[in-house]
């Protein structure tokens, strides 16, 4: 833990006092988003000190062009940058023609900010004496709408409190902004128009390279003490800005407002000739509902959000808090609603990462969207892969590979690879696996096989073809063998035989020989169209299957474990016990080279394995597995708590599941690993709801039934979770005295409860 200021609470992130030096981090834990779009939580009116600014749609991204010092054949051309959109909170405040800038105030005081994850906004306030001695009392509550998710609803108040004062509020938008992530300082956006309408602006911009077309727009009104006030303001507009000002007479004690409506329409959505247009349209529904209107249907969207998502926790309120903001910022991030959009390690919250698409939502993501949302979310998760095949084919082309062998990308915005470290672009093809892995979890929890012969198995074999070609054989081993790979541990690059990767690259050759079967005798239609389409032969198969039958594996037989890679007993083998803890985190710390040499995991890596194949595994070997490695886990990924916490949970150690799952749910609240201010761990996010549902709940699908393993740690008196298992809505509570299962739906439900079969039937 390197901060603890967030106050404590069951439904709200509060933060209470002014600090300059947490500002960028405060941002970040307290940005919202809909899914359409997203915001840091970037203060309204001008803050001259440090500031991180960020404002982002989804989907919107630039190609920057890769930049390294020594180029090698095969590196991508870009990496892609999610970018910080033109900016719409802009709302400069004036009283008595001073700024109002808390980096300038002479005294602020009851300051305080929350994030009402139950209702879904956003609210400041707090109490200033500006340099012109004028006192005020400030106000603000914000929010992104779910149902008209183009606009974002701003109220902004200043109350005079120690004389009467002129108040003048400038909402603007503005273009001319720039990128944190930036290789090459690039124009990232060109502003093709800046209009206005009456009491509306509008910038029209796209993106270079890419060309998203963007209009951005605003309308605004103002109030006093609640009452509409008809003031017609002044209008100032630049290349790349638009502004109106209002001024406004308040008494001592009298609260002016403004209520500002704002927000993006894209072409994604609107032909490009026509985004003024609707962005008219979309503030005009704004208007008819007004603050109030928008804000009740905003608290109804959240309260059907968390009737199915929400897990409630007893007796510990730092854990339920730790929870809920995850399961917030996964909602905040991706809804579902546009099977064209994916989900970025940092979502709307920062740049770091590119915003990209990762492996993160097949291993981690997809669990969660399966259980909370309807099945048709995850599968349009499986459709995005699908529909990059053809570039991940590419991909691997540019590799060497060849006959309709596939890799998909590490990053990706199209299906393009757009990584530009070399460790990562050409040897972290585990992510490769994940991708399989995925279908095959989706198919085992919906019970959908339809996604398979339809599209899916076009992609298991583009993956199959890659691994085949991947492996080389041994003399020396005389087996199959997999050279020059980074794992998931990143700490390790360039290493042979990585158990995690031969053990993903043999299960998903088999993965995709059982399904061709399955479709052949099954789906005949689909086979022949597929057959025909890949031309995929008898001989090439039974070269898979020799590959696959013939992996080899590391393993140590003085430890009884299977090895991470070659040469991982060669390291000095010190735990993390015995490192200083100035050294942490050791990336923020040590020489790269440093890194390399020691025996430290960025996380789960072998036993990433144990967790996708468990049942491929006996408790006994997890255990042996999970005593060697874990002492030398540093969990400097936000990805490793959380598998940790369920297997420790799987092998009964409550203690360290629990102390496990803290960290998953509190890596950004508490900033775990000191970087909280560049943007929240969204994909990891998803890890925590796996530590409690499959770790603490032990929930499984086993032979086609759903199964529990109910457990709860010590410090807790009861929690609770909802799992839409195909389309039957169990509710899973658990106390200290045992599990309670209730189902909503119109048929029985058998599950297994510690092993054991029950019946549930509906309520």
């Amino acid at each position: 833990m390197n901060q603890d200021y967030i106050k404590p609470d069951s439904w709200s992130i509060i933060e209470e006092g002014f600090e300059p030096a947490r500002v960028k981090s405060s941002e970040s834990l307290f940005s919202i988003g809909n899914g359409a779009m997203g915001q840091r939580a970037n203060f309204e009116e001008q803050y001259t000190g440090p500031t991180f600014q960020g404002s982002y749609i989804a989907g919107v991204y630039y190609p920057d062009k890769t930049r390294v010092g020594w180029w090698k054949n095969g590196y991508p051309e870009y990496f892609a940058k999610v970018l910080n959109a033109p900016n719409f909170i802009g709302i400069n405040v004036f009283v008595n023609g001073e700024a109002l800038d808390l980096n300038t105030c002479k005294n602020v005081s009851n300051f305080r900010r929350e994030l009402n994850m139950k209702e879904g906004w956003l609210s400041r306030s707090f109490e200033a004496i500006l340099p012109n001695d004028l006192e005020v009392k400030v106000e603000a509550l914000r929010f992104l709408s779910l149902d008209l998710d183009e606009v974002g609803a701003i109220r902004f108040s200043v109350t005079p409190l120690n004389s009467d004062a002129e108040v003048t509020f400038e909402p603007y938008l503005d273009s001319g902004i720039h990128n944190e992530d930036s290789n090459w300082d690039d124009q990232f956006w060109n502003t093709t128009n800046v209009a206005s309408d009456g009491e509306r602006g509008f910038i029209e911009a796209h993106t270079m390279k890419t060309h998203f077309h963007t209009c951005t727009f605003m309308q605004s009104m103002c109030f006093k003490d609640g009452s509409k006030l008809d003031v017609t303001p002044t209008k100032e507009i630049s290349e790349t800005r638009i502004g109106f000002t209002y001024n406004i007479s308040a008494k001592q004690n009298e609260t002016v407002s403004i209520e500002k409506f704002a927000g993006y329409t894209v072409d994604r959505y609107h032909d490009k000739s026509e985004l003024i247009t609707a962005a008219g349209n979309a503030l005009q529904k704004a208007i008819e509902l007004g603050f109030e209107g928008m804000l009740k249907a905003q608290k109804e969207a959240w309260a059907k959000i968390w009737e199915m998502a929400d897990i409630t926790i007893e007796g510990d309120v730092k854990a339920q808090q730790g929870i809920r903001f995850n399961i917030l910022q996964l909602n905040h991030t991706y809804l579902g609603k546009d099977a064209r959009l994916n989900i970025g390690p940092k979502g709307f919250t920062g740049e770091k990462y590119g915003g990209s698409t990762y492996w993160d939502t097949e291993a981690y993501c997809l669990p969660f969207y399966m259980a909370t949302k309807d099945q048709q979310v995850a599968r349009s998760l499986l459709e995005y892969r699908y529909h990059h095949l053809e570039k991940a084919i590419e991909n691997a082309e540019k590799l060497g590979f060849k006959n309709g062998a596939a890799l998909y990308p590490m990053v990706t915005m199209n299906g393009e690879e757009c990584h530009n470290e070399w460790e990562i672009t050409f040897e972290e093809i585990h992510r490769n696996g994940a991708i399989s892995f995925a279908i095959f979890n989706y198919h085992r929890f919906t019970g959908d096989y339809s996604y398979i012969p339809e599209k899916g198995l076009e992609v298991l074999i583009g993956i199959a073809r890659f691994w085949h070609q991947r492996a080389n054989f041994s003399g020396n081993h005389n087996k199959y063998v997999i050279l020059g790979v980074t794992g998931p541990n990143e700490y390790e690059n360039n290493v042979n035989n990585n158990f995690y990767t031969n053990y993903i690259a043999q299960w998903c050759i088999q993965y995709a020989l059982e399904n061709i079967d399955i479709v052949k005798s099954e789906y005949s239609a689909d086979y022949d169209r597929i057959m025909d389409k890949l031309k995929l032969s008898d001989p090439e198969l039974a070269d898979w299957k020799k590959v696959a039958d013939n992996m080899y594996f590391p393993y140590s037989e003085e430890h009884q474990v299977y090895l991470q890679q070659d040469g991982f007993l060669d390291k000095e083998l010190i735990t993390v016990s015995h490192l200083d803890k100035s050294q942490r985190p050791i990336n923020q710390h040590w020489s790269w080279d440093r890194i390399l040499r020691s025996p430290y995991i960025k996380q789960a890596d072998t036993l990433q394995g144990f967790y996708f194949f468990e049942d491929q595994f006996s408790d006994e070997e997890l255990e042996r597995h999970f005593d060697f490695y874990e002492p030398f886990t540093v969990h400097e990924s936000s990805l490793s708590p959380c598998v940790h916490s369920i297997q420790a949970a799987k092998l009964d150690r409550m203690e360290q599941a629990y102390t496990f799952y803290l960290r998953t749910s509190r890596l950004d609240l508490d900033d775990y690993n000191k970087e909280v201010h560049e943007g929240l761990h969204i994909t990891s996010m998803a890890g925590t709801w796996m530590s409690i549902v499959e770790g603490f709940g032990g929930m499984r699908v086993k032979n086609d039934t759903l199964s529990f393993e109910p457990k709860i740690p010590e410090q807790w008196t009861g929690y609770s979770f909802k799992i839409n298992f195909r389309n039957q809505i169990l509710k899973i509570t658990v106390d200290q005295s045992g599990a309670h299962f209730e189902l909503e739906g119109d048929k029985d439900l058998e599950i297994l409860v510690s092993g054991k079969p029950v019946m549930v039937s509906p309520k």
